[in-house]
């Protein structure tokens, strides 16, 4: 799984706001699709069914939607096949941008940048906990393109897996890291990202 990690960029950004600060997780990747097919595989409830989760709703400006199981919202603004922009309400209230643009002949670049307010939830557990997330859906998006199938190997278990705990470690030590470079305190952001890990993989922090 090292080539999947190591194929996403991550940044942290932290700024002040008038209720106090908001982050935002940035992570961009170079997909094997060309910039139409990469929006429409994002866009289309049928096609996000396939290596997402089923999505109802209706997926244009102004509309509502809801992912099964998960975050409902409102779209924000929609400018295909550039951009969307979602709210994403779970448990509180954040922001969902989607950007897409070529990246080379049959190639092209999402950028996913996820923004919500900095409190409890992010002191405890820090970018990792949005950012694992992301990367999953990233892992089966790129296997989706590829081949069809969103699953590592075949592997429909394979969040229950080996190969899923020692992807979703490294994965949080990399937000951790990221974390830091935007300012975190280094023994806070490693701590973060610990309990971040163990959420995921079902280790002790």
């Amino acid at each position: 799984m090292s080539n999947h990690v190591d194929a996403v960029d991550r940044r942290v950004d932290i700024e002040d706001t008038a209720d106090g600060q908001e982050y935002a997780v940035v992570l961009t990747r170079d997909l094997g699709a060309p910039v139409e097919d990469l929006w429409r595989a994002c866009t289309d409830r049928e096609r996000l069914a396939r290596w997402f989760m089923p999505v109802t709703g209706e997926l244009v400006q102004d509309g509502t939607y809801q992912v099964q199981d998960n975050a409902g919202g409102r779209v924000l603004a929609c400018d295909p096949p550039r951009s969307f922009r979602v709210t994403w309400e779970f448990g509180g209230y954040s922001e969902l941008e989607a950007r897409f643009s070529t990246a080379g002949e049959e190639r092209a670049r999402l950028q996913i940048a996820h923004a919500a307010p900095v409190d409890d939830f992010f002191a405890t557990y820090g970018p990792g906990a949005t950012g694992i997330g992301w990367e999953q859906a990233l892992v089966g998006l790129a296997l989706y393109l590829e081949t069809g199938d969103p699953y590592p190997d075949g592997d429909t278990a394979w969040e229950e897996s080996g190969s899923y705990r020692d992807f979703a470690a490294l994965v949080g030590q990399r937000w951790g890291e990221a974390h830091v470079a935007a300012g975190g305190d280094p023994g806070a952001a490693e701590a973060a990202a610990a309990r971040t890990v163990a959420f995921y993989t079902g280790r002790d922090a």
